[in-house]
């Protein structure tokens, strides 16, 4: 059975640490942090193995999640991929572009997977209309939340913007060509918020922002296509996806006669969907997807290329951002 060990058990590692507790399909081994009693503490909870350094615990997995601080992912996942072992990622994949595609290279001449932690992807909002949204031609996502100091220490594009960033590239089918981005620090010297509009060959665009300065939290993303307008609250769960009224064949000539005698709304059908019905949340479904893919030998849902890729286009919208402000 596949040996999975957890690495760096702090805010989001205890909850990695407690998943892989439960999931039947994999034997969890044990986990390590620097802070040994913290370790400790995770391990006696869930009767598993503290092991006192990083090389112990790679001897004896077979794959390895790692919830550290991101500047510490190429650090620790180089070995482990050199050992011969699968490694899951927290979002970003790593702190430069050049790091992620070693890591990737190293991966790939080994036939090991990486999988990168971008957990929207799981989300039961986006997997309510996953076969709903078929090429988007203007995307609008709106990522605000109040001031956190957790992830203030990188610019606000890696902490939360990245997230839009991936579900757009996975979304639009087609070559990033352009990239005009603002932003400014206002609480730290790094990017507090920030705004980008991504083009694309297929005329396709998106309009992004982001911000951890803001006095209430949003999470929303928004599909304009050719049959549909598809609105997504992720902090509610609601989905509301309009459609061209059936009927629209017979309001539409009417009202082009000069009849002002209808509703909006009969031009359009609505449907409105709750996204709470799912047994599970959104991190144990990434990390059953990460143990299945192992078992099953299929590529990762979100696998070191497409976690590269998020991160160069965050990079790129960090440096333009930059410039701006020199």
């Amino acid at each position: 059975m596949l040996k999975v060990g957890v690495v760096g058990v702090g805010h989001l590692g205890k909850h990695h640490a407690r998943i892989f507790s439960e999931i039947e399909d994999c034997e969890f081994v044990g986990v390590y942090d620097q802070i040994k009693e913290r370790a400790v503490e995770i391990a006696d909870l869930y009767k598993v193995r503290a092991f006192s350094s990083y090389e112990e615990m790679l001897e004896v997995v077979d794959a390895v999640d790692i919830a550290a601080t991101t500047t510490y992912h190429y650090a620790l996942a180089k070995p482990a991929l050199e050992r011969g072992c699968h490694v899951f990622l927290e979002k970003p994949i790593t702190s430069e572009i050049k790091q992620a595609e070693e890591l990737i290279e190293i991966a790939n001449k080994n036939n090991l997977f990486i999988q990168v932690g971008h957990i929207e992807r799981f989300n039961p909002v986006i997997l309510k209309v996953i076969k709903d949204v078929n090429d988007p031609m203007f995307i609008e996502s709106h990522r605000i939340a109040p001031f956190n100091p957790r992830g203030s220490d990188v610019p606000v594009v890696l902490d939360l913007m990245i997230h839009d960033i991936d579900l757009i590239l996975s979304f639009v089918k087609s070559e990033l060509i352009d990239i005009k981005a603002s932003g400014i620090g206002v609480l730290t010297p790094s990017i507090d918020i920030a705004n980008a509009r991504l083009e694309f060959a297929n005329g396709a665009v998106a309009n992004v922002t982001s911000s951890r300065i803001s006095m209430k939290r949003e999470r929303k993303i928004r599909f304009f296509q050719k049959d549909a307008y598809i609105s997504l609250d992720f902090q509610e769960k609601n989905v509301s996806i309009l459609r061209k009224s059936k009927e629209i064949n017979k309001i539409l000539p009417q009202i082009l006669m000069g009849n002002t005698n209808f509703d909006p709304q009969d031009l359009v059908d609505i449907t409105e969907i709750k996204a709470d019905d799912f047994e599970k949340d959104a991190l144990t479904m990434e990390l059953e997807s990460f143990v299945k893919s192992i078992n099953e030998n299929t590529r990762p849902a979100v696998d070191g290329e497409a976690g590269a890729k998020a991160l160069c286009v965050a990079m790129e919208i960090v440096e333009k951002i930059k410039k701006k402000t020199l």
